[in-house]
């Protein structure tokens, strides 16, 4: 298949500027793979559209507060810096914007919430750029939240952009299927006989970038690090051996679920650069949670090998002629078999 057969239409105001609530009155596009079958529904149903025995295994990463804007140190001009991650030598990857002038030695002077700090250029590889600073940060507390670029004017709490599990703070973005749960709704999932288990996946900004070759396999993924705890392991293995589904909450648990468990045994962790797109056999999950997703992305080939190209051709333009709201802050998706 080609880049270009992954492209569609959105109208601009289709893209979710703000989040709706409570979170899980966002509108729900349910489709089914057996029959083709397209139903609207709201994620507060989850609890009739999900069967009592099911599995739904969620991704409890937390965003990074590693937005920091600063100056650089020779010229005075503007920088803004998001941290994506530490290495064991204390280097950090990193966005730079404007990136073109990051090369190594530059130095740029930070602002962040416990006072000034110098990153210093290392390398630069495509977009990414490797610093060195002054000082260790905490990523929890170090800057602001990064919002996605196509997201414009947000003040809102910035605790809407993180789920209500998320725990240590180690993505630079949210895994955003996720954003839809509330305490409210998984005790209406328990009261159904819905299991829960949590996996981690550090969610790094490759999982976004588009594919800008037209043939999808000259595309790589840089590789994210995951953990899958032994009890959610075990919880798989026995839903499969007992007939059960396994329902992933975003396209962040499919890879790590697709990664780990494709042998016999399962990686408790490691790191993943799986690029899954149509073709890919699916050995871990059932059904999929997600949000809508950006042309010609690798996201949107995941939904598309998971559920069948031509399904989600029209489910996606069945959900613009609803208008349905798109992206981060926007509504949901639920493919079952």
């Amino acid at each position: 298949m080609r880049t270009s057969d992954f492209d569609y239409d959105l109208p601009p105001e289709l893209i979710a500027q703000q989040p709706v609530e409570p979170r899980d009155s966002a509108r729900l596009l349910v489709v089914s793979k057996g029959t083709g079958a397209l139903a609207h529904r709201h994620v507060r149903d989850l609890p009739a559209l999900l069967d009592p025995g099911d599995l739904l295994v969620l991704n409890d990463t937390r965003v990074m507060a590693a937005r920091l804007l600063g100056v650089r140190t020779d010229t005075g001009g503007k920088v803004e810096v998001l941290l994506l991650r530490e290495h064991e030598d204390g280097s950090w990857d990193a966005l730079l914007r404007p990136a073109r002038a990051a090369t190594p030695g530059r130095r740029y002077r930070l602002e962040a919430a416990d006072g000034p700090l110098t990153a210093t250029v290392v390398r630069r590889e495509d977009e990414v750029v490797t610093v060195t600073l002054d000082r260790p940060v905490d990523p929890a507390t170090a800057g602001a939240v990064p919002l996605p670029p196509y997201i414009h004017g947000y003040d809102g709490d910035p605790e809407r952009y993180q789920t209500i599990y998320a725990r240590e703070p180690r993505s630079a973005a949210a895994p955003t299927a996720g954003l839809h749960f509330t305490p409210a709704l998984f005790e209406r999932l328990d009261a159904a006989g819905i299991e829960r288990a949590f996996l981690t996946l550090e969610v790094g900004p490759g999982t976004f970038r588009p594919v800008r070759t037209e043939d999808p396999s000259r595309h790589v993924l840089p590789p994210e690090r995951y953990r899958l705890p032994p009890a959610t392991a075990g919880a798989i293995r026995a839903a499969r051996a007992e007939g059960r589904r396994v329902v992933a909450t975003g396209t962040t648990v499919v890879r790590t679920l697709e990664h780990a468990l494709a042998g016999s045994a399962g990686d408790a962790e490691g790191e993943t650069a799986l690029f899954i797109r149509p073709g890919h056999e699916f050995r871990a999950v059932d059904a999929l949670l997600t949000n809508f997703h950006l042309p010609r992305s690798t996201l949107l080939m995941l939904v598309s090998a998971f559920a069948g190209h031509e399904l989600m051709r029209a489910a996606y333009a069945e959900a613009v002629r609803e208008r349905y709201r798109f992206y981060s802050f926007g509504d949901a998706m639920l493919i079952l078999p």
